[in-house]
């Protein structure tokens, strides 16, 4: 019977040391010696405190600010420990109802129509820090008002930030909603 045993559990033991020890520890160092600022969360600093990460969005609730898209994270915006999707498909009631009222909402503060969707729906993980430059370039109105400022030059601030998709095909053009809020206070 021990000749049976004594492999099963070598090999429990040697697979555990390469693929829950070995692997993971390479890999981070790895990570660490070629990007240390993506394998660190992309921590975003301000006068040498950190504010945020450039891949989890942030609640920005002021007119002074561009807001994010709704999170799906529940009660509490943006919270990672509860990072999920809502779940709701087209046909569904409650997500027609949501929409509806962050349209109304957000017709109320000025936006013309029509909305951008990304200003209504939630994203996959319900954490996305990035808006669609038309949800951005929506925005620019209120926040110059907000600001006594001119709106092109908000709106040239949300061309300075906005991304392209990855090697010009992957993914769609965004904005770091971070970022953007950053930059404004910059000026």
């Amino acid at each position: 019977m021990i000749n049976h045993l004594r492999p099963a559990i070598t090999l429990v033991v040697a697979m555990t040391a390469v693929t829950g020890l070995a692997y993971p520890l390479a890999i981070t160092g790895i990570a660490q010696a070629v990007m240390p600022a993506q394998a660190n969360g992309s921590l975003i600093e301000k006068d040498g405190a950190v504010i945020g990460s450039a891949l989890i969005g942030q609640s920005f609730t002021s007119d002074r600010y561009f807001w994010s898209r709704p999170s799906a994270t529940g009660p509490e915006p943006y919270n990672a420990a509860a990072s999920s999707g809502s779940n709701l498909g087209t046909t569904s009631v409650k997500l027609k109802d949501r929409a509806a009222g962050e349209v109304a909402r957000l017709t109320a503060t000025g936006m013309t129509q029509p909305v951008p969707a990304d200003a209504v729906t939630t994203s996959g993980s319900g954490l996305d820090p990035h808006v669609s430059p038309a949800f951005a370039e929506a925005q620019v109105a209120r926040i110059a008002q907000a600001r006594g400022l001119e709106p092109a030059a908000v709106a040239s601030i949300v061309v300075q930030h906005t991304e392209n998709p990855n090697f010009g095909v992957i993914g769609e053009a965004r904005v770091n909603v971070l970022e953007l809020n950053l930059a404004l206070d910059a000026l």
